[in-house]
């Protein structure tokens, strides 16, 4: 039997582990707190507390990694480096788009060039490189939305915002493309392979906003501009960068067909 393991079991694993057939397929994880164990033993995963771990399973044959680097690097590749060399079916590390930095609208591939400009995602370039020496697949991933996790979900709670900046483009992605595209690189995987992972539509991110509030039947809130909008350093990162990503080498390379090609579908499909 095949055994999947997650090194931090969040919404994407939750997501891949509902794709894989569990009669093909073992699914083990981490968490940090003991709750996450309680959580994970409700879909069938066996659970470990990340920070108590300190071998990995025998049997594992495939390797999800999630959890963001701290400024030491990447906490997987640090305290489990010397085990990762073994032979392995299928390693993947999640990364961000962040790692292009700001492109003024303009397309990014792949190939382009890493020109981070946030602490987060000059963190993640240095944690891709510690990724590559294991072989692993790296999926660049922007914004992810999902059930429960949306502007849907925003607007219910009133804490939506249409924050309009000039220019501003982002690209995004449903988690369920995202546990496709992953499924689909196990299936037939390309030891180092990179990969953007990205649906067909970037748009300025006001535009989701008012299309989920068309969805629920309500008005939008009030357009803020960015300059007023009053926000976190952490939000005010997302919006230091505007760039369209390409997902080419995934339909390409992989055969893989976005089941919510843009926000709008994917929020209907939600709703």
């Amino acid at each position: 039997m095949k055994h999947l393991f997650c090194f931090g079991f969040g919404f994407t694993a939750e997501h891949l582990a509902k794709v894989l057939p569990r009669d093909e397929w073992r699914i083990s994880g981490t968490t940090r707190k003991s709750e996450g164990l309680a959580a994970m033993a409700t879909i069938d995963v066996h659970g470990y507390i990340f920070d108590q771990l300190q071998q990995l399973p025998s049997s594992v044959t495939h390797i999800l990694a999630s959890i963001p680097p701290g400024e030491e690097g990447d906490p997987v590749v640090g305290k489990f480096g010397d085990q990762l060399a073994r032979p392995l079916a299928w390693t993947a590390y999640l990364s961000t788009t962040g790692v292009y930095g700001d492109r003024q609208g303009g397309v990014v591939t792949e190939e382009s060039t890493l020109a981070p400009t946030s602490e987060r995602g000059k963190r993640r370039v240095v944690a891709e490189s510690q990724w590559q020496p294991f072989a692993a697949h790296i999926f660049r991933l922007p914004g992810i939305y999902g059930p429960g996790r949306s502007q849907l979900d925003s607007l219910r709670d009133g804490t939506a915002k249409r924050i309009v900046k000039a220019g501003q483009i982002f690209s995004r992605i449903h988690v369920q493309d995202i546990a496709g595209i992953l499924a689909a690189s196990i299936a037939q995987p390309h030891a180092g392979r990179i990969y953007n992972v990205a649906d067909d539509e970037p748009c300025p991110p006001q535009d989701v906003v008012t299309y989920a509030a068309h969805l629920l039947g309500i008005s939008p809130p009030p357009e803020v501009a960015y300059q007023h909008a009053n926000l976190s350093p952490m939000a005010q990162s997302f919006y230091e960068d505007s760039k369209r990503v390409s997902n080419a080498r995934v339909k390409s390379e992989l055969g893989y067909r976005l089941r919510n090609p843009n926000y709008r579908l994917g929020l209907r499909a939600l709703l």
